[in-house]
């Protein structure tokens, strides 16, 4: 195919964040979300396929998701690719559409993922904040930040990004001759696994890679098939051409075992668990020899994220931030606080706000818009966030002061948990959780110093962390002594709630590969640039001047 003629340097419109809405009693989105979720339930289960070179593909081999809140309630059957032809079938229909999609002018890319915001942000966006929130268990709020503000925010600012990295060139030229760099999609093709947290994690994961012209095989998580599967029809209905992103539901090791063998794989994009990402990573250097060019290994994976009060911070606002970041969305973040630190001094008055403001939590459906918390995702994840409830109640250096039961008799429900522990280096306080449960270690004033050098040192994580203090000079010291604890650091706010386009996310350690998801560092690894020289002035001696004979 012959690219299309580039007639015009074009202008990208105003990159903004999509303004969130509220839900408040009487609103009319409040109205629509309603409508949607009542919608979504009535047309459950859903059936959703496999899809590859644009073609609905049904195997038979159904799995189920359901909701977390009600776990009788199947919300979508879905066609899992178990047979191996499959996932070849996939990978060749991608490498095919390659060639075409690579040669599309940059603009019509951007233009793609352009309307898919808009779609999501108007047309679809209470069908897909109503099936990420009964499938994967999001209030109101969390479901708005997520699959509708955050995800239409990474389409659009990705955008913008790209012409950033397209704009950066050399800085100067030789006389008679004129340099450029292209940035040239890899060779190959993408493998994107995505987590369930996160609907708009998952539009990135995909979306990213093919605004940069790159071919996709995309596995979405088993617990948010059926959000992941509407942002692949509304990339569809924006205009992306099929073969591009192929939509793969299935086995993730066997997955991984084939896509892994193929000569033409050329990056994981990948968020989830560090042990998984590990082994992953593990497979990908067993296979070295067999690649055509080195595979670029994005993840971003697990935390052990931090709050950390001086003596001088605002208690009760601490104390409030810290609700929010250890308790929305159940926990279920990878930037959620699971562990915090606070000064003698303080700990009455911080226990007495933290206390009273938990009181006011309450743990219901998704339908209630007044619960604050709802289901953890599954079974696994219950079972797991209890074990570590139990361990806690059982250890004789911790203590459940909130909290501490729970119920999964019809959802996945936990009651946020606080623990105080005598030991900050028990269980709760190194191991990540990933549900609704902080731990406190409660520290003498005067080992300040030494309680930050004890956070830099536990654990092997390194995503977020907060410190929340009046005091400058302390702010100072924590920062600058807590540099490689936390890609993502606060200064007297919350460790979760990174912004599109205002704090890029991601962290290093055991945390990831800290490529920044939501900036332009991101889409630098789905490219691989080509240094042009082009000399207009032909030369009429191989001879330099200082050859010449005197």
């Amino acid at each position: 195919m012959n690219p299309a003629p580039q007639l015009a340097i074009v202008k990208l419109p105003d990159i903004v964040n999509e303004p969130m809405l509220h839900y408040a009693p009487g609103s009319t989105e409040r109205r629509l979300l309603q409508e949607a979720l009542q919608e979504i339930r009535s047309q459950a289960p859903y059936e959703v396929p496999i899809v590859i070179d644009g073609e609905e593909i049904k195997t038979g081999h159904i799995e189920e998701q359901r909701v977390a809140c009600d776990h009788q309630v199947v919300l979508c059957r879905y066609h899992n690719a178990t047979d191996p032809k499959l996932v070849t079938r996939a990978i060749d229909g991608a490498l095919r559409a390659k060639e075409a999609w690579e040669a599309m002018p940059v603009y019509d890319r951007t233009a793609i993922m352009l309307r898919a915001a808009d779609l999501l942000a108007t047309k679809y966006r209470y069908k897909v904040m109503a099936a990420t929130m009964l499938g994967q268990g999001k209030n109101a709020w969390q479901a708005e930040i997520d699959a509708a503000a955050e995800a239409c925010d990474f389409l659009r600012f990705n955008c913008k990004f790209a012409q950033e990295v397209y704009a950066h060139q050399p800085a100067a030229n030789t006389p008679g001759t004129w340099n450029h760099v292209e940035y040239r999609p890899l060779e190959g093709f993408v493998f994107a696994v995505s987590p369930f947290n996160f609907t708009a994690i998952a539009a990135n994961l995909c979306g990213a890679p093919a605004l940069m012209g790159n071919v996709v095989v995309w596995k979405p998580s088993p617990a948010a098939t059926l959000s992941n599967y509407f942002i692949y029809e509304i990339l569809v209905e924006a205009g992306l051409p099929a073969g591009v992103i192929q939509f793969v539901p299935g086995p993730a090791a066997e997955m991984a075992q084939q896509v892994f063998a193929h000569p033409d794989f050329a990056a994981l994009h990948f968020t989830g668990s560090t042990h998984v990402f590990k082994g992953l990573w593990k497979t990908i250097a067993q296979n070295i020899d067999s690649y055509r060019s080195y595979p670029r290994i994005v993840g971003e994976t697990g935390g052990k994220n931090f709050h950390l009060i001086h003596n001088s911070a605002p208690v009760r606002s601490t104390a409030l931030q810290t609700i929010r970041a250890a308790f929305e969305y159940q926990g279920q973040k990878c930037s959620a606080c699971s562990r915090c630190y606070v000064p003698a001094s303080r700990w009455p008055e911080f226990k007495t706000h933290l206390l009273a403001e938990h009181a006011k939590i309450t743990v219901g459906d998704v339908n209630d818009f007044s619960h604050f918390m709802t289901a953890v995702i599954n079974q696994v994840a219950f079972d797991k966030i209890k074990g570590f409830i139990e361990h806690a109640r059982s250890a004789s250096d911790c203590e459940i002061i909130a909290g501490g039961t729970y119920d999964d008799s019809k959802g996945y429900f936990i009651q946020p948990t606080v623990i105080v522990t005598t030991n900050p280096h028990t269980k709760t306080m190194v191991e990540e959780i990933f549900g609704p449960v902080v731990t406190i270690y409660v520290y003498p004033d005067a080992e300040w110093q030494s309680t930050i050098q004890m956070i830099n040192e536990t654990g092997t994580y390194g995503l977020t962390g907060a410190v929340f203090a009046n005091d400058r000079q302390a702010v100072v010291y924590a920062t600058n002594k807590l540099r490689n604890t936390a890609g993502n650091f606060y200064i007297n706010d919350k460790c979760t709630g990174a912004v599109v386009g205002q704090q890029s996310f991601g962290g290093a350690r055991n945390s990831g590969t800290n490529d920044k998801a939501g900036s332009s560092n991101l889409l630098y690894r789905f490219v691989s640039p080509r240094s042009v020289k082009e000399t207009f002035v032909p030369i009429e001696d191989f001879m330099y001047p200082h050859n010449l004979k005197d």
